[in-house]
């Protein structure tokens, strides 16, 4: 994937990264580089990185692809469940080592057979907590609803993702798409960069003056600016 912008050009800090899918850049940062704890009389646990990074940007901090975000928002999605991190990183593990999913977070195949794999695992090792990431509809494993609706804001334009609609609103009000704006999320609704709102809102300036310059709906800037701790 060398050759591939989408994996190999870094977009985002740990932190910024962590703060566009909704998650504590503590946590993404687990999910990013892995980490090692050692327990009161056990041996060190160890736990490897499931998505995307790659070495820091000596100006800017960036290390997570576009791809890289992508697979956050997925893990993310998975954290909405109630199953515990471990049975999450067990649930990753089992989608990865199916074919050739190194990348399997930000795959098509995750979307059209993800939810099959992990029913099948969950159903043939008796592991009820994976089962609840699956329901059976008219016949068919699909996910969860709430994991449904993550997956639904990602498109493919071939086997990997292209586009990701921020999970942090409900309502669909930002996008990113890597080849665009070098990754800055963009408002769906009139066109507008992301960190151009975010540079006047933390400049003191009012949802409706901002969006107003920008010809933005107020309530989606308004509703951006709250996600991410910013409204006034």
């Amino acid at each position: 994937m060398a050759d591939d912008a989408r994996f190999s050009q870094p977009l985002y800090s740990v932190a910024q990264a962590a703060r566009l899918v909704g998650m504590p850049p503590s946590t993404l940062h687990s999910w990013a580089r892995g980490y090692s704890k050692q327990f009161p009389g056990r041996a060190t646990v160890t736990k490897g990185p499931v998505i995307t990074a790659l070495p820091p940007d000596e100006d800017s901090r960036a290390s997570i692809p576009f791809i890289g975000l992508v697979e956050a928002a997925v893990v993310q999605a998975f954290r909405q469940t109630d199953l515990s991190l471990q049975r999450i990183r067990r649930a990753l593990a089992v989608l990865a080592g199916e074919g050739e999913l190194e990348h399997a977070l930000a795959s098509r195949q995750l979307y059209t057979d993800g939810a099959k794999i992990l029913y099948d695992y969950a159903r043939s090792e008796g592991d009820g907590q994976l089962r609840l990431l699956t329901v059976v509809e008219t016949g068919q494993r699909v996910f969860h609803e709430v994991i449904l609706d993550y997956l639904s804001r990602i498109s493919f334009g071939d086997e990997w993702a292209t586009e990701l609609v921020l999970p942090i609103t409900d309502r669909r009000i930002l996008r990113v798409r890597p080849k665009v704006a070098t990754g800055d999320p963009l408002f769906i609704n009139g066109g507008a960069p992301l960190s151009a709102v975010l540079s006047r809102a933390r400049a003191g300036e009012p949802p409706r003056s901002i969006a107003r310059d920008f010809d933005l709906d107020p309530d989606d800037v308004t509703d951006a600016l709250k996600a991410l701790d910013l409204a006034a």
